[in-house]
C-alpha cells in the first residue's frame, strides 16, 4: 500500500521545482538546444518541442529531476501520451 503522506511530499516537491525559476531556465535552455520533439523525429515528423520530459519518472528524486541525461524534448501531445502510458 502506498503511503499517502509520502506521495504527497513527492507531489509537492515536483510542483515546487516545476514552478521554480531554476527549472524554467533549465527547461528553456534545453528546448533552445533541442527545438524539435524527439518522438516526432523518430517517426519522421518535424514538430516544435514545448516540454522537457523526464525519461525516467523522477517520482520526487531530485537527482533524477535535475539530471539532463534524463531529459528529452517533446511536443505536448507526445509528452501527454508518454506520461499517460508510462509514467502513471
Amino acid at each position: 500500500m502506498m503511503d499517502k503522506k509520502f506521495t504527497g511530499r513527492k507531489k509537492k516537491f515536483a510542483e515546487d521545482f516545476y514552478k521554480s525559476g531554476a527549472w524554467k531556465a533549465c527547461s528553456k535552455s534545453y528546448r533552445d538546444a533541442h527545438p524539435l520533439c524527439e518522438q516526432c523525429l523518430k517517426e519522421g515528423r518535424y514538430t516544435k518541442a514545448t516540454v522537457v520530459d523526464h525519461i525516467q519518472p523522477h517520482r520526487g528524486d531530485s537527482e533524477l529531476f535535475w539530471n539532463p541525461d534524463n531529459w528529452q524534448a517533446l511536443c505536448k501531445p507526445c509528452h501527454d501520451k508518454k506520461t499517460g502510458e508510462f509514467d502513471s
